[in-house]
């Protein structure tokens, strides 16, 4: 008998035939002896609903009333998942984060987990019922709901396994596995058997829908294996866990594409000690996420700060950093949509010379203009024009040997 958390997300229990297809799946398993914790997510489409539902009322809606407005959305799909399940003559007992012993901190829409208690589902497996828990979501020290963040049932499940101490962790999503790149823009993307941890992350930081990035974040720090894997077949998925020694035989693992980006540029800052700091400072302070920032060399004690934000958050990022720029006497920011960023990553870049050449021969081939660069030990990301987005990673997958099952030896950078 094994102790198994699984995650389900939203396109697994989209509909009402989802839901049943899922609970004949754990009814099965159930029934093979093993103990089950389910975590699942909002129907698919559901967040978004609620979301411009929210907006509807307020263009700007608070974050303690957003987040008990977007936890139902997980709270439905747990309980019609119970519903099935009881169907189908297996016992389930559906629990809201709260209930499952999730506790956070008070960051509305994009909390920390601080703690689990986890005796309550302790106790409901030991008397042989399935756990159905609310993914996304969690309470606070001062009782109130609070959620995880996009793609937060990922958290909520790898942290469950982690406190529970699982024998297995189980991801099931729509894709069968982690992908040499999105097999809707690649249609020759070969399927990972396996995956570091620091890979996936650049990946989900980079891009890539199948994990959130601190779900993985958490699995590194807790060692959580997990597989990630479609809830519409039986086929084996990818395993991601620590990195061995053969894992650096493939120069590059994958790549990724991440279009809801856009590019700010701050002229002529100067350029003395301290102006970065209370630029990105005040940003983060109303907290907008910044990802890449690339800084002209100084010109005449001026200098040029460019950096890139989700586009939902570009207004806000501009009305924060046009009353900074006006006080350090630069020129009017500038803002552009319409860009994308794409990512090559692998371990194997450490101790394999060669990957930048190659990655922008194969944009240069392909007439695809570089606007930003950024790179760490393991991932190379570059800002393209997003209109040729889908061409620049067919031609840089193609250009890496990523198609197919192609061997270690064909993907050597060289």
């Amino acid at each position: 008998m094994a102790l198994v958390v699984q995650k389900y997300g939203g396109t697994s229990v989209g509909d009402v035939p989802c839901i049943d297809r899922v609970a004949r799946r754990i009814a099965r398993r159930h029934e093979r002896g093993d103990q089950l914790v389910v975590v699942v997510s909002a129907m698919s489409g559901v967040t978004d609903s609620l979301l411009r539902l929210a907006r509807q009322v307020h263009p700007d809606p608070m974050g303690r009333e957003l987040d008990l407005l977007l936890a139902t959305g997980e709270q439905t799909t747990t309980a019609l998942l119970a519903m099935a399940l009881h169907a189908k003559k297996t016992r389930a007992v559906p629990l809201t984060g709260a209930q499952a012993g999730i506790v956070t901190d008070g960051s509305h829409t994009r909390a920390r987990i601080l703690n689990i208690g986890p005796k309550k589902i302790h106790r409901f497996l030991d008397e042989g019922a399935v756990v159905v828990v609310a993914g996304f979501q969690g309470q606070d020290l001062q009782g109130s709901i609070t959620t995880l963040g996009r793609g937060g049932s990922d958290l909520t499940a790898i942290a469950l396994a982690a406190v529970l101490k699982a024998d297995l962790c189980e991801i099931y999503t729509d894709v069968d596995g982690v992908y040499t790149a999105d097999p809707r823009m690649v249609p020759n993307a070969a399927k990972l058997d396996e995956i570091s941890y620091d890979e996936m992350l650049e990946m989900a930081a980079s891009g890539s829908k199948v994990m959130q990035s601190r779900s993985v974040e958490f699995a590194k720090k807790f060692r959580v294996v997990f597989e990630v894997r479609s809830s519409f077949s039986d086929a084996q998925g990818t395993i991601v866990k620590a990195e061995t020694k053969s894992m650096e035989d493939v120069v590059v693992r994958g790549i990724s594409l991440e279009r809801n980006q856009a590019k700010l540029t701050i002229p002529a800052v100067p350029d003395h000690p301290g102006v970065a700091a209370k630029i990105f400072s005040s940003i983060a302070d109303h907290g907008v996420s910044v990802d890449m920032i690339v800084q002209n060399v100084s010109d005449r004690g001026l200098t040029d700060i460019t950096f890139t934000v989700n586009r939902d958050s570009l207004s806000r990022a501009l009305r924060i950093i046009e009353p900074a720029a006006q006080e350090l006497r630069a020129a009017p920011p500038r803002a552009q949509e319409g860009v994308a960023k794409l990512s090559v990553v692998g371990i194997g870049m450490r101790s394999h010379s060669g990957v930048a050449a190659r990655l922008f021969q194969a944009l240069a081939d392909a007439g695809v203009n570089v606007q930003m660069i950024s790179t760490s030990e393991i991932k190379i990301s570059v800002v393209i024009d997003e209109q040729s987005a889908e061409k620049a990673v067919r031609t840089v997958h193609e250009a890496f040997g990523l198609a197919g099952a192609a061997l270690p030896e064909a993907k050597k950078a060289g």
